[in-house]
């Protein structure tokens, strides 16, 4: 991971955004863009990427529709939807197929959109430990299994 940054992922059709969103993040975070879902999904091959923040309102594939396929395939990034609009079914929808972590209208502000990084990635890190804990405490289960069947054949 590029200098221990958090990696995050914007994804907008809009260039302006993208390149705004850089201009403003890229020194606190390791900024990679997307002008489509598609674009993205590619990114997410070759990147390690701890949090996804994508537009709703894209051509060719929504943000609840590319975070759909994000969960499925790139289950760990922390997932954020941003929209212009007030799009409730959006956000509903977000919140159940997308599986977001937070909902944020656009224009985003700078202030509320940095916090809602850090918290992401504090539940990244959260949720990297547990997965970490529960390898180890099947490994251990594997373990006392085999110990235990050894000890029952002898």
């Amino acid at each position: 991971m590029p200098g221990d940054k958090i990696t995050v992922l914007y994804v907008d059709d809009e260039e302006n955004n993208l390149f705004s969103f850089k201009a403003t993040f890229r020194i606190k975070y390791h900024v990679l863009t997307a002008l489509s879902g598609d674009e993205a999904l590619k990114i997410l091959e070759n990147n390690h990427v701890h949090l996804v923040i994508t537009d709703q309102r894209m051509p060719e594939m929504t943000g609840v529709e590319f975070l759909e396929i994000v969960l499925e395939r790139f289950p760990d990034p922390m997932r954020v939807l941003l929209t212009g609009y007030a799009d409730m079914s959006a956000v509903v929808d977000a919140v159940n197929k997308g599986k977001i972590f937070h909902y944020l209208a656009k224009p985003w502000n700078e202030e509320e959109l940095d916090m809602t990084i850090n918290r992401a990635y504090e539940k990244y890190l959260e949720k990297a430990e547990l997965k970490t804990l529960n390898e180890k405490l099947e490994l251990s289960n594997d373990q006392l299994e085999f110990l235990l069947r050894q000890k029952l054949l002898s």
